[in-house]
């Protein structure tokens, strides 16, 4: 029985750290492609340049958060948990103050994009 729990575990364990490899993989991907897409933009002076970053930012974070959170699955000491408590905390933080300078970002530029059309 004890060998049975202990392969169980050992699968859940390889599981969660690929899937949360995955994840951060996927969240630096984003970074990186709108990083580049905001320095196109920045090239061409568009004005919706700040939003746009901050919008891959806060996704980017999200797929990086999620990773943590995963990651919490297979934690073994407390030590280790305080320390992803303390990264998801951080990342959340993020995230939320990324979406509040979005929708400041949006209400100012939306006369600019009413003046366009």
């Amino acid at each position: 029985m004890e060998a049975v729990y202990q392969g169980a575990e050992s699968i859940l364990r390889y599981i969660v750290e690929f899937s949360t490899l995955l994840l951060e993989l996927f969240g630096i991907c984003i970074l990186v492609f709108t990083a580049v897409k905001s320095f196109i933009f920045w090239l061409k002076k568009d004005d919706s340049i700040r939003l746009q970053l901050a919008q891959g930012i806060a996704l980017a974070l999200e797929f990086k958060l999620g990773g943590e959170v995963l990651r919490t699955v297979v934690v073994r000491e407390w030590a280790e948990l305080g320390i992803l408590g303390a990264i998801i905390a951080l990342r959340a933080t993020l995230t939320f103050l990324i979406h509040w300078e979005i929708k400041n970002e949006e209400k100012a530029l939306a006369p600019k994009l009413d003046e366009k059309k």
